[in-house]
């Protein structure tokens, strides 16, 4: 199945965004952000999502990431103005996906999908680090967005 990637699209499909501020030291000399910086903006709005979509306590069950890819679809410049959305897309026992996109406007105004990201993310006991069944309260808040 071919994916949408229409940035009012994914605008309508995934209901959870949160801004990304792009700043000097993320550009290269190549004058767009450096490939690596993505991991740290998909990071941010993965704790972001988790934080404010579950409530999820990582103190106490925590997430690691245990797989990730990244497609890099256009590069992101200083002035671009980004937002990522996130949503879950599948469930195990004690792990889940996590689907995101970077998306927005470049210095015309044009809008754009700069990246997509799958994140494999483990659910953990703090005090052991490993791996733990994903609490039903926070399986439940995920399952609706």
């Amino acid at each position: 199945m071919k994916q949408n990637l229409d940035p009012a699209g994914l605008r309508n499909e995934i209901p959870f965004f949160t801004p990304i501020q792009i700043r000097f030291s993320d550009i290269d000399g190549y004058l767009h952000v450096n490939n690596g910086v993505y991991f740290s903006y998909f990071e941010h709005a993965r704790a972001v999502f988790l934080y404010e979509v579950c409530g999820w306590n990582v103190m106490i069950i925590g997430t690691v990431v245990g797989r990730i890819e990244i497609d890099y679809l256009r590069p992101v410049h200083l002035e671009d103005q980004v937002e990522a959305l996130v949503r879950c897309t599948r469930f195990g026992d004690s792990s889940f996906d996590l689907e995101q996109f970077l998306v927005g406007k470049d210095k015309g105004g044009a809008e754009h999908v700069f990246a997509k990201c799958r994140c494999v993310m483990v659910a953990v006991d703090m005090k052991t680090m490993r791996p733990v069944s994903i609490p039903e309260e926070y399986r439940l808040k995920l399952a609706v967005v």
